[in-house]
């Protein structure tokens, strides 16, 4: 049965699918790599109420290591352009820090950036961006995977990350970046140890005091398969960690954050929308948990809806 996506102006966080195009992803071990696959999982995603769509075609788990440029283009775009096709109100993000697949990606059908490096990784990034006018996700990032988890030193997590991500917020804005397409994503797992991780979920409030939409990723990641488990045992398999996912998607969305970006988007749709129902009961949402850009002006609300990013800069 397919769910609708959010309408304007509903003001609920949002849902994002992930398509990992990847032999190597932690989460489905390569299962969407052949072009067919990936864009009929994106189908199902959306089918099960996905708002947007994010295709990557390089692992960004700890220790992996990174794809030449011809083979993220060559896993990627296929993969865009098909799902925007046959999709086309679908709104589809782009997983890349590589400017050229950003750019090659934006041509076939994707309209935001998700950029885990904040446009560190590839000093092009930034003003190709501002250039093409799209929507752009910037994380907090310290360095690729392969060596990250090494910079995961900090004296206050929280601090820490939101300077640092108020940094590339306004490296963003200095490249031109419209602010009104500008999405913060405070970088779970990314230079993270499991406390930083829990200590910026429990503080989300701080990053979306930043003043920009924010994008929450804890899905399935291995801070999350470690909760609930004794020090010395395994963490749970990455497709055994979906009901926490969840719990920490609610968490998300009660903190006002804008999307959760998710593996099981089914399951996350059922857990928010029970949030949702339980708003309404009490006669709405408080002012506190609603996400970022949703409230003020009409472009506020456009924005929050993912159908702007159909659409032209003005």
């Amino acid at each position: 049965m397919t769910r609708p996506a959010a309408g304007p102006g509903e003001g609920r966080t949002l849902v994002m699918g992930v398509v990992n195009v990847t032999p190597d992803s932690f989460s489905d071990g390569g299962r969407f790599l052949p072009t067919d696959a990936a864009v009929a999982h994106g189908l199902q995603l959306l089918a099960e109420g996905a708002d947007l769509l994010d295709i990557g075609g390089e692992s960004t788990r700890p220790g992996a290591h990174r794809p030449s440029l011809a083979e993220e283009l060559a896993r990627v775009v296929p993969v865009v352009a098909a799902l925007a096709t046959a999709a086309p109100d679908a709104v589809i993000s782009v997983d890349t820090m590589r400017a050229p697949v950003a750019e090659a990606a934006v041509a076939a059908g994707a309209r935001i950036v998700n950029d885990v490096s904040g446009g560190l990784a590839d000093v092009e990034m930034l003003p190709l961006v501002a250039r093409l006018g799209v929507g752009y996700i910037a994380m907090h990032w310290r360095g690729h995977s392969a060596d990250m988890q090494s910079r995961a030193v900090y004296a206050d997590v929280v601090p820490e990350v939101c300077r640092e991500l108020a940094s590339r917020r306004d490296a963003a804005l200095a490249a031109g970046i419209a602010p009104e397409r500008l999405i913060l994503d405070p970088g779970l797992g990314f230079a993270k140890l499991p406390e930083h991780n829990w200590a910026l979920i429990a503080h989300l409030d701080q990053v979306i005091g930043l003043g920009h939409p924010v994008l929450f990723a804890a899905s399935r990641k291995g801070f999350i398969g470690k909760v609930g488990r004794p020090a010395d045992a395994d963490p749970r398999p990455a497709d055994a960690r979906d009901v926490a996912t969840a719990a920490t998607s609610v968490l998300a969305a009660l903190a006002g954050a804008w999307a959760v970006r998710v593996h099981d988007v089914g399951g996350t749709r059922d857990a928010l929308d029970v949030v949702e129902a339980t708003w309404a009961a009490r006669g709405g949402r408080p002012s506190n948990a609603t996400p970022q850009g949703t409230a003020d002006t009409d472009r506020e609300r456009l924005f929050f809806h993912p159908r702007f990013f159909l659409h032209g800069r003005d």
